[in-house]
């Protein structure tokens, strides 16, 4: 029987195979391997939102899957990718409601992003590892494009998606001045007053700040 092998999630990275796609890096938990799975751009918010724990305003597919669970009892044990072929993996989401336990296939990008939100554990085997594994001798690469490419999901999201302060204050600190003020005029044109007077009052915050 193949070796099962727990991963983390270490972050998302612009993909250099599949353009305007995104590459969610799988860590080997107990070792500097890592596994790149390409994810579409949808999912790879939902994952950076869980991720950053940020709380849209209204739920996406993926918390109102957890908060069904949360909401009959019903407990997801683990995420395992049991297989690849043909440049895809295959997940199963195993759940547990006390009384039986249940599998079902599922994306791997769906399967991590539930299992962020339920801080499920994930798992893989090593031959899967040993195939598309990628061994690192400095782990910090990934980390420092992990944390350009968080920058860039943020920036993809509108104000309205982030409800926490430091969040919306990082976002900002993405949008120079010249942009800021296009977003204010649109927002203007389009009678989103609300958006309208957050892009004022960061505006003004600066003009203060500069004087």
């Amino acid at each position: 029987m193949d070796t099962i092998v727990k991963l983390r999630v270490q972050g998302l990275t612009n993909s250099q195979i599949q353009s305007g796609a995104y590459a969610l890096i799988l860590a080997e938990e107990k070792g500097l391997r890592r596994i790149p799975i390409i994810v579409g751009t949808t999912e790879a918010q939902s994952i950076a939102i869980a991720l950053e724990k940020i709380n849209p305003p209204r739920p996406l597919t993926h918390d109102l899957f957890s908060a069904f669970l949360r909401s009959f009892d019903i407990r997801l044990c683990k995420v395992f990718i049991y297989k690849f072929e043909e440049g895809v993996f295959y997940s199963e989401l195993l759940f547990d409601n006390g009384m039986r336990q249940v599998r079902l296939d599922s994306r791997t990008s769906d399967a991590i992003a539930i299992a962020l939100r339920v801080q499920c554990e994930i798992y893989t085997t090593e031959g899967i590892i040993q195939e598309c594994g990628v061994a690192l001798e400095d782990s910090s690469l990934f980390e420092d494009s992990e944390d350009k490419d968080d920058e860039d999901l943020l920036y993809d999201l509108e104000p309205n998606e982030i409800k926490d302060e430091a969040q919306l204050l990082k976002w900002f600190s993405l949008l120079d001045t010249g942009e800021l003020e296009t977003r204010l005029q649109e927002a203007v044109e389009n009678e989103n007053y609300e958006y309208a007077k957050m892009y004022r009052d960061e505006l003004r915050r600066r003009k203060i700040k500069g004087e």
